[in-house]
């Protein structure tokens, strides 16, 4: 029971998210945002980790990686996804950063010389396809319309997260604690973005409104904080292998939230192109001892008919 709880809070607050960001692009520009965003997700961690007495203090070459991480996963990453929520609907934004799971074997290929195995490879493949038909009438064009400009932004962004995972994945392997981590690594990204957006020139703003904190404060306790909670510790109950499958209902669930909020209209070319980029993340996510029982069942199946 426990496990569906954590399970479907965590589904539930990411494919949730991408609509509150969407409600956020109000008066202050998004970049700003995000790093008022990341810089209050990461003041509630440390005094979290001040309060239980967690280690803070880690020699400068952690503190390098832990830049690293959150320059790419909390930094420029979600720069890049505020951005791109303000040329595209929450829904395919989040279904462009599903291919995030596709750039997690890449990037352990290049930086770790990790193998690809075929499943992962094909997976892949059909997740691009996807794409494709979901954006084919702006591919076609090919023109500067909003909708390719957006989902350059996203599989950018979608790109430069994967990036950040696998830094992510090296600081745990060298024994860095992970909220520790995030903690610091919120902070450098929070502080990124707020370079870049002074350093382009930006200027100070903030909105009072309600329609404007209410998004910001459920994106920073919930979708930075809670929802992470509940995932790592479904992490430890499960195993990272099932807990992943989160990954695949968050744009699902992101989809529906368009559909009713942002009033989503649903096209033959959005329908299959979504439910392409679905199968194709259900085969990278599937482990292949389970893909090979159910093809054997199914051809059984077949021979019995």
């Amino acid at each position: 029971m426990l496990n569906l709880v954590l399970y479907s809070t965590a589904s539930l607050i990411w494919g949730s998210t991408w609509l509150a960001i969407k409600l956020q692009l109000t008066q202050v520009p998004p970049i700003l945002s995000v790093g008022y965003r990341f810089c209050l997700a990461s003041a509630i961690l440390l005094t979290y980790c001040l309060l239980t007495k967690k280690k803070l203090a880690y020699p400068s070459r952690d503190h390098l990686f832990m830049a690293l991480q959150g320059f790419t996963l909390y930094g420029l990453s979600y720069c890049l996804s505020y951005l791109a929520t303000s040329y595209l609907t929450s829904g395919l934004v989040a279904v462009v950063f599903s291919t995030i799971l596709m750039w997690n074997i890449l990037n352990l290929r290049l930086f770790m010389d990790q193998p690809v195995a075929w499943r992962a490879f094909w997976g892949g493949a059909l997740g691009l396809s996807g794409i494709c038909i979901v954006f084919w009438h702006e591919l076609y064009a090919f023109t500067a319309t909003q909708g390719l400009i957006g989902l350059v932004m996203a599989l950018v962004g979608a790109y430069l997260a994967s990036v950040g995972n696998i830094v992510g994945a090296r600081n745990a392997r060298t024994g860095l604690a992970v909220t520790q981590a995030n903690a610091y690594g919120m902070a450098y990204g929070g502080v990124l973005s707020l370079l870049i957006h002074f350093g382009g020139g930006g200027r100070l703003a903030f909105d009072w409104s309600l329609g404007y904190l209410g998004p910001m404060l459920y994106l920073t306790v919930f979708g930075s904080v809670v929802a992470f909670g509940c995932y790592m510790l479904l992490i430890g109950r499960i195993g990272a292998e099932y807990a992943a499958y989160v990954t695949l209902l968050m744009p699902v669930i992101a989809l529906i939230f368009s559909t009713l909020f942002e009033d989503y209209r649903w096209t033959l070319n959005a329908g299959l192109g979504v439910s392409i980029v679905l199968v194709g993340n259900l085969i990278i996510l599937t482990p292949r001892e389970t893909l090979l029982g159910a093809y054997y069942r199914i051809k059984g199946i077949g021979a019995q008919a």
